[in-house]
C-alpha cells in the first residue's frame, strides 16, 4: 500500500488540529486513509464542542450554543459559535504561515511570517465580543433566508496578538487609503481555487483602533483550527465576518473594500424602514458596522422551576458593539415594568459587561424573566423583533426566560 508524508488531501498538521494531539507515526499513514477518530462525523468531537451545541449546517459548518451555554465570563472554545462560509482549509503549515500586506494604498508590499509578526511587534491580550450578524434571525417573520440562528452566535474570548495599526505603520500607508480587506486559506464549497468564500474588511478608522488585532491565540492557547488558526484578524463590536479565519493577506484599499460578501445584500440592512416582505433594491443598503445593544440570561436556563418564597438569582452578559453598556433592566410582568441589575464595567473596550440580580415573584405561577440593556448613547433593546429586514441582521431583541414559581 502507498504510503504518503505529508502531502495528502488532508494534511497531517491538520488532521493533528482537529483531533487536538500528535498523530504519532502519521507520516506512515496511508494514501487517503481517514484517521478513526475522524471518520465519525461527529461535530461536537471534530471540534472539541459540547453536545449542548447546536448544528445548524455542515457544508458549511455552522454551529451556535444555547444560552445557558454562555453562562461562563470568558467564553472556552467548547462554547464557542462556528461561522463558516467555506470549507477549513486541509493544509495549514504554521512553522511556514506567512502574511502578505498588499492593495492600490500600500507604499510597498511586504511579506511577513509568523514568527515575524510575534517577534517584531509588541503584543497585546483583550477580550472581545463576536457576534454573528445574523444572531437571532430565526425570529423574523417573514423568514429571512440563511442560518436560523436563535441566541447563540455570539461570545466573547480573550484574544491575544499584535495591533494591526501597529502592522500597517510598518508597511507604510498611503494618504489615499479607506479600507482594509482580508484575504484567507479556507477553501470555496466548490473547492474553485480561483473562488473566495469570503473577503470582507472594514475602514481604516475601525483597522487603527487599539482592539483590532491580528490574533494567534484564544484564551492562553494557539486558536483552535475552526477559529483561525494559526492567524485571525478580530475587530470586535462588528458584525463576526468582519474577523476574518486563516488570514494569509491583507489588501490596503483605495476604496470601499469589494471582496465576496461585501457587495450586494450580504451584511448590510435596508438605509430606511421597509415592510415585512419587501424587496429592498441593493442600492438602498448600508454596510452593518457597530453591533447593537442587546443582552443574554445564561442562569438559570429556561424552563427553571422555583419555590415558593424563594429568591430567584440571574445573571448574564450584555454588550453594545463599539459602546458600553449603561444599564441592565429586567421584568416579570412582559415589560409593564422594569428593574435594575447590578453590572459591571467591561475589562476593556468591546467586551461583553455581566449582570446579576436577584428576583422575588408575588405567588405561584408560570412568569418570564426579560432582560433589557440600554447603552452609553441611551439605545434601549427593543422588546420584541425589530425592523425586518431581507436577510434577518441584528435581532436584537430581549431575551426572555421561563420560569415556573410552585
Amino acid at each position: 500500500m502507498k504510503r504518503r508524508n505529508f502531502v495528502g488531501k488532508v494534511a497531517l498538521g491538520t488532521m493533528s488540529g482537529i483531533i487536538g494531539t500528535e498523530i504519532v507515526f502519521g507520516s506512515s499513514l496511508p494514501l487517503d486513509y481517514m484517521p478513526l477518530a475522524l471518520q465519525d462525523n461527529d461535530p461536537y468531537k471534530m471540534f472539541a464542542k459540547d453536545k449542548e451545541m447546536v448544528v445548524l449546517n455542515d457544508k458549511p459548518w455552522n454551529i451556535e450554543a444555547k444560552a445557558h451555554f454562555l453562562d461562563d465570563r470568558i467564553t472556552p472554545n467548547k462554547s464557542m459559535f462556528i461561522r463558516n462560509n467555506g470549507l477549513i482549509p486541509e493544509n495549514i503549515d504554521a512553522q511556514n504561515w506567512t502574511l502578505t500586506i498588499d492593495g492600490e494604498s500600500v507604499k510597498q508590499k511586504k511579506t511577513y511570517t509568523l514568527a515575524a509578526l510575534k517577534s517584531k511587534f509588541k503584543i497585546y491580550t483583550y477580550q472581545l465580543t463576536l457576534e454573528c450578524g445574523g444572531n437571532g434571525r430565526n425570529e423574523f417573520d417573514p423568514p429571512a433566508k440563511g442560518n436560523q440562528w436563535t441566541i447563540g452566535a455570539i461570545s466573547c474570548a480573550n484574544w491575544t496578538g499584535i495591533r494591526l495599526r501597529d502592522l500597517l505603520e510598518d508597511v507604510g500607508v498611503k494618504q489615499d487609503a479607506v479600507y482594509i480587506g482580508y484575504h484567507a486559506q479556507d477553501l470555496h464549497l466548490t473547492r474553485d481555487p480561483n473562488k473566495e468564500p469570503i473577503s470582507r474588511g472594514v475602514p481604516m478608522k475601525k483597522a487603527l483602533m487599539d482592539e483590532t488585532i491580528l490574533a494567534f491565540q484564544m484564551n492562553g492557547r494557539d486558536i483552535p483550527l475552526a477559529h483561525g488558526y494559526p492567524l485571525r484578524l478580530v475587530a470586535g463590536g462588528w458584525p463576526a465576518s468582519v474577523s476574518g479565519k486563516w488570514i494569509n493577506r491583507i489588501s490596503i484599499r483605495n476604496k470601499e473594500h469589494d471582496g465576496e460578501k461585501m457587495t450586494g445584500s450580504s451584511y448590510r440592512v435596508p438605509k430606511n424602514p421597509v415592510a415585512p416582505g419587501e424587496e429592498v433594491k441593493d442600492s438602498e443598503m448600508v454596510i452593518i458596522e457597530s453591533m447593537p445593544v442587546k443582552s443574554l440570561i445564561t442562569y438559570p436556563k429556561s424552563g427553571a422551576l422555583l419555590e415558593s418564597g424563594t429568591t430567584l438569582k440571574i445573571r448574564g452578559h450584555a454588550w453594545a458593539g463599539e459602546l458600553e453598556v449603561s444599564k441592565v433592566m429586567y421584568s416579570i410582568d412582559f415589560g409593564a415594568t422594569w428593574n435594575s441589575c447590578s453590572l459591571e464595567k467591561p475589562i476593556n473596550r468591546l467586551a461583553w459587561q455581566h449582570f446579576s440580580t436577584g428576583i422575588q415573584f408575588p405567588k405561584k405561577g408560570y412568569y418570564e424573566v426579560w432582560a433589557k440593556a440600554i447603552d452609553s448613547n441611551g439605545m434601549a433593546q427593543p422588546m420584541l423583533v425589530p425592523g425586518w429586514n431581507p436577510k434577518g441582521y441584528l435581532n436584537n431583541a430581549c431575551h426572555r426566560i421561563a420560569v415556573k414559581v410552585v
